[in-house]
């Protein structure tokens, strides 16, 4: 009789659990960060930012009735190993879409090796020359910050609203370096400027004293430096300031990094060191991102914070409106959440952007970073703003005019 018991009592707990409906599968995404590699320093604040918007997404409820689970890899910044690090994400943990990579030359890679065969989804927060502008895709390669193209035009203008005509130039040789290098070079022309010495670098090298010397060789003593602040910037920056050839320094967004101080004397830097990156949006949506990350103990000044946060939010809404965990139509979902007409949602926004999904309405999204209302290529507009040193940190001016 106790078996008997025992028996039916087994069969009842298998008929109920039978019956009960089957737990969503989590969906599967993917952070492709350059973590490694010259550019670690500014990798973090990206990273957590990103993670901030999944975090949110799940906290409010889920995604497609399940969470989100997120796996990162690590692109050092390299093509070589971007490759494999999204051929890892695309082909063994299945992740329906990326945030990522950071670089301009990682998400070409990424997006080349496995990102486009695999049919995948790539929103990168930072990677901004030029050429990725013009990569055939097949509309699955986004960013969420402007392109260099942008960026060299309004560092020319810069240097010409400080009254700088005359400038020596070295760049990291590699997409960004010179994307953005030939950007800066046509617009400082138009403007008036002129480079008095022009000098490609290889990234990674210990010593570049050869090149300072071509570059000091010009006379000028305002040095532009477009490279990677935990990479060849900082070499760079420290042997000239020890060889007290230049009196100013002119940076971009790679430079930005805390890293690319360590070692040298604030005093020599202090006033003497400017640089432009990707700004936050001005508006409610900026602030509303503001208290969200604050909340969280991050920076929301980081560089490319805002612009990694969005990435993402804006993925978890892409997936959502697409009404499942496949990367099929992915793209086009992207773009109609992203895109007016619709009701706005702003950062931290999910419970209310799934609500309006659900119920067959229109959204449009409005980030951090501003409107991210992508062009044909993928591309959106933004803001370049300029950021100083002083006592020995960065510290954001504003807008670039």
């Amino acid at each position: 009789m106790i078996k008997l018991n025992k028996l039916v009592g087994l069969t009842a707990v298998a008929a109920i659990l039978a019956a009960a409906p089957a737990l969503a599968a989590d969906v599967k995404v993917g952070i492709l960060g350059d973590i490694t590699g010259p550019i670690e320093s500014l990798a973090p604040p990206i990273v957590a930012a990103a993670q901030l918007a999944f975090d949110e997404v799940n906290a409010q409820g889920g995604i497609l009735d399940a969470k989100i689970a997120v796996t990162t890899g690590d692109s050092a910044c390299d093509p070589s190993v971007a490759g494999p690090a999204a051929d890892k994400l695309v082909n063994t943990d299945q992740v329906v879409g990326i945030v990522g990579a950071f670089c301009t030359g990682a998400t070409i890679g990424a997006a080349t090796a496995a990102g486009v065969p695999g049919g995948v989804v790539m929103i990168s927060p930072s990677a901004s020359a030029p050429a990725l502008t013009t990569l055939d895709d097949k509309d699955l390669v986004f960013r969420t910050t402007p392109s260099d193209a942008f960026q060299g035009v309004k560092l020319a203008d810069l240097l010409i609203q400080k009254g700088i005509k005359s400038v020596a130039l070295t760049y990291v040789n590699n997409d960004y370096g010179k994307g953005l290098a030939d950007v800066f070079k046509a617009q400082y022309a138009k403007d008036g400027g002129a480079i008095t010495a022009d000098v490609s670098h290889e990234d990674g090298k210990a010593d570049y004293r050869a090149e300072l010397g071509q570059l000091a060789a010009g006379g000028d003593k305002n040095l532009v430096i477009i490279a990677y602040a935990s990479g060849s910037a900082h070499t760079i920056l420290q042997q000239a300031v020890e060889a007290g050839d230049f009196d100013t320094y002119i940076g971009v967004d790679g430079v930005i990094g805390d890293e690319l101080l360590t070692g040298i004397d604030p005093a020599a830097l202090n006033g003497h060191l400017f640089a432009t990156r990707a700004g936050a949006y001005t508006g409610a949506s900026a602030d509303v991102y503001k208290k969200l990350a604050t909340d969280a103990k991050l920076d929301p000044s980081a560089t490319y914070a805002p612009q990694a946060y969005d990435a993402a939010f804006l993925l978890a809404l892409a997936i959502e409106k697409n009404g499942k965990a496949d990367r099929a139509g992915l793209s086009q979902a992207l773009r109609d959440v992203a895109t007016a007409p619709g009701e706005k949602i702003q950062p931290g926004e999910w419970s209310k952007a799934v609500e309006l999904i659900k119920a067959g309405k229109d959204i449009d999204y409005d980030g951090a970073g501003g409107p991210a209302e992508f062009d044909k290529a993928g591309d959106v507009d933004g803001i370049i703003v300029e950021v100083d040193v002083k006592d020995g940190k960065f510290v954001e001016i504003g807008p670039v005019k």
